[in-house]
């Protein structure tokens, strides 16, 4: 008995000794990258491209529950919403279009939906530009965004975030079924939902980042078009960066596949076309390195 009950504390202690390392291991990458001012400012280090972040915060999201208030009935709610929208898409167009000097390619695949709601997924590579970069090649139509509950939990900016068309992912199973049917109202209403796919904000990553499928699931169940938005970054003729986003589509679900199928299917036609799109970008503002070393490698 002796002998079993030190081996299973020793199971134990070393299963324990692997969490905390698998625990440590992003914010030991954010610290990492945090001191980068003091060694090589244009680099940063990741180990896994699905789940780390290479920018640092400090923002505790709120527990988005049941209770979470998705969809707004409130008239007076409504009515401001939406004229802090069309306010703040005409101010920061203004302001950005200065800034990145951005340009959009191939809105036409846009034109025919007008009147119907789709879904767009694009890579994630700009903090405030892929948070209204969307509504300015979808205007007129209003959009959504499915964002990490942080975005909706930064003190002084939760309203405004919420007006803007954040959605924050659920935490709860009551809170998916809330979401669900949030995500079902806006394709009802012919609005465009966006999705950002790769999670994490890498900061002018030229590459597609491998991301999961289950993302996909949402114009599959509902059987609605989907597009995507790849943003290269392109050196222009006085060698500074240009921002152009390609616009390609519209991806139909399968309905000839099990749901499944059809989710994964859709998932490559759309990673594969932003992988194509991504070649033209020749300007590398940042580095990313790979840590070696890891499982995946």
């Amino acid at each position: 008995m002796n002998q079993t009950e030190t081996k299973n504390k020793q199971n134990n202690s070393n299963k324990n000794s692997e969490f905390k390392k698998a625990k440590n291991n992003s914010s030991n990458l954010l610290e990492e990258n945090a001191s980068l001012n003091n060694k090589e400012e244009n680099v940063f280090y990741y180990s896994d491209e699905l789940n780390d972040e290479v920018l640092k915060d400090d923002i505790i999201p709120d527990k988005i529950d049941e209770n979470y208030k998705y969809t707004h009935k409130n008239p007076f709610w409504n009515i401001t919403a939406d004229l802090v929208y069309r306010i703040a898409v005409i101010l920061t167009y203004i302001y950005f279009k200065i800034k990145y000097k951005f340009k959009y390619e191939n809105k036409k695949v846009l034109r025919g939906y007008k009147n119907k709601g789709y879904f767009v997924y694009a890579n994630h590579t700009q903090e405030f530009l892929d948070v209204f970069g969307p509504t300015y090649y979808n205007f007129p139509k209003r959009i959504y965004v499915i964002a990490n509950p942080k975005n909706v939990s930064m003190k002084g900016l939760k309203t405004f975030v919420r007006m803007m068309g954040g959605l924050p992912t659920p935490d709860t199973l009551g809170a998916c079924k809330n979401f669900f049917n949030e995500i079902q109202y806006s394709m009802k209403k012919k609005f465009a939902i966006i999705v950002y796919p790769e999670a994490h904000v890498w900061p002018y990553y030229t590459k597609i980042r491998n991301f999961k499928s289950v993302s996909f699931k949402y114009p599959v169940d509902l059987n609605v078009p989907s597009f995507c938005a790849t943003t290269t970054y392109q050196r222009g003729k006085n060698g500074k960066c240009k921002i152009i986003t390609y616009l390609d589509g519209p991806f139909f679900p399968d309905n000839t596949l099990n749901k499944k199928q059809a989710q994964e299917k859709l998932r490559n036609e759309i990673y594969e076309k932003m992988c194509e799109r991504s070649k033209l970008s020749n300007f590398e503002k940042f580095q990313y390195r790979k840590i070696k070393g890891n499982e995946n490698d």
